[in-house]
């Protein structure tokens, strides 16, 4: 004759009070809720495995429930009946389930950005693609298992992005994500990329280039705008100089004048998007620009602060709206000038590809597939800069 089981009610459960020792109130089938005198009220289950005695922790009350101690206890004898230790099992899904949420689409990605990415790529490009994550991927892919995500998952992230109408960052997500998949694999926490499998289920994305001016007709009316250009002297100078040099915007207004040698016309800095040194040689109409500016802006630390404090470089909208008030809105932006420098050079001018990359700081590499160094074709591009200075300068006295 079996045991009587289920002899607790929720009432005598609710209403059990502490006495000075540990009372165990049994329900049958080994289930017990033990109230000790501090008042804690514990659920136990007692069972043999193996010939020995043992003892299953399921829980506290109320937080598990009779009806729920209950079920643990059924679940627990159909573990014995299968030759299963219930304490043995129980302990293994915990430490599943802490692998599991280690092994997090968010835990992995920002294992991969710390270890990987930062060490990768220049700063700017680890914070932008990191907020790109933090934004457009761990809100809805976040806590997921990496090895469970699907592509109908991935595509679901996606489809938000393209629904905001940020199609160029849908594709950099879903790129960013590959790579984050990529590393789950090498560190065997997923076995695929289901990224391929999304190709073609995105909106194409059309880039859209800078708008600027290459023909010498359009380059000369440009540079007659600039000289007779009236707005604040330090927009002027750069305004001026932007053209010469053609670094990045943000290099040229960022730019400090302890970097600046003019009397060896050169300013030396780190190429943003390389993170590597360069040397730009000056054309004598940049050094004469920045000589005459060093009168007015040397005691800040910038060459080109900003309008309303020396202690910060000038805004990175000054150029772009200098442009469009002299009438070339939609046609040429403040990297534009890196473009018709570029085209020209190269076209009209004649100058080898590998002078002009080195000059534009990208990262191009030498026949034995090293980077050019800082000092790569200095003669031969201060050189041509000073060609490409003097032939502006023709172009705007036509």
């Amino acid at each position: 004759m079996s045991r009587q089981t289920n002899k607790l009610t929720a009432t005598a459960i609710k209403s059990a009070k502490p006495t000075e020792k540990s009372v165990k109130m049994a329900d049958g089938g080994g289930l017990y809720l033990e109230v000790r005198a501090s008042g804690s009220k514990y659920w136990r289950m007692k069972y043999r495995f193996a010939g020995k005695e043992k003892l299953l922790a399921i829980g506290t009350y109320p937080e598990i429930s009779l009806a729920d101690a209950r079920k643990a206890r059924d679940k627990a004898k159909e573990q014995l009946g299968e030759g299963v230790d219930p304490s043995m099992a129980k302990r293994l899904e915990r430490q599943l389930g802490q692998q599991v949420a280690a092994n997090t689409f968010q835990l992995v990605a920002q294992e991969w950005l710390e270890r990987v990415h930062q060490h990768d790529v220049v700063p700017d490009h680890y914070q932008r693609n990191r907020r790109r994550l933090e934004r457009d991927a761990f809100p809805v892919l976040g806590k997921r298992p990496l090895a469970e995500i699907s592509a109908a998952e991935l595509l679901a992230c996606m489809r938000r992005i393209e629904d905001r109408g940020h199609i160029e960052t849908a594709h950099r997500v879903k790129a960013l994500c590959g790579q984050v998949f990529r590393y789950g694999i090498s560190t065997g926490r997923a076995e695929r990329d289901p990224t391929p499998d999304l190709r073609g289920a995105l909106r194409p994305h059309r880039t859209k280039h800078f708008a600027a001016l290459t023909e010498p007709s359009a380059v000369a009316e440009l540079m007659r705008s600039i000289d007779g250009y009236g707005g604040q002297p330090v927009t002027i100078a750069a305004l001026k100089i932007a053209p010469l040099v053609f670094t990045r915007p943000g290099e040229l207004r960022q730019a400090k004048w302890t970097d600046m040698d003019l009397d060896n016309a050169l300013w030396s800095f780190t190429a943003s998007k390389t993170d590597q040194p360069l040397l730009v040689p000056l054309p004598s109409q940049a050094v004469a620009i920045l000589r005459d500016l060093y009168g007015l802006t040397g005691r800040s630390e910038y060459v080109f602060p900003g309008a309303r404090s020396h202690k910060r470089p000038m805004s990175n909208v000054a150029i772009k709206a200098a442009l469009d008030r002299m009438g070339f809105k939609g046609q040429m932006t403040a990297h534009g000038f890196r473009a018709m420098a570029r085209t020209i050079l190269a076209e009209r001018l004649g100058y080898p590809p590998e002078y002009i990359e080195q000059q534009l700081a990208h990262a191009v590499r030498d026949s034995n597939g090293r980077a050019y160094n800082r000092t790569q074709f200095l003669e031969q591009r201060r050189e041509m800069l000073q060609s490409w200075a003097d032939y502006l300068d023709d172009l705007r006295d036509q």
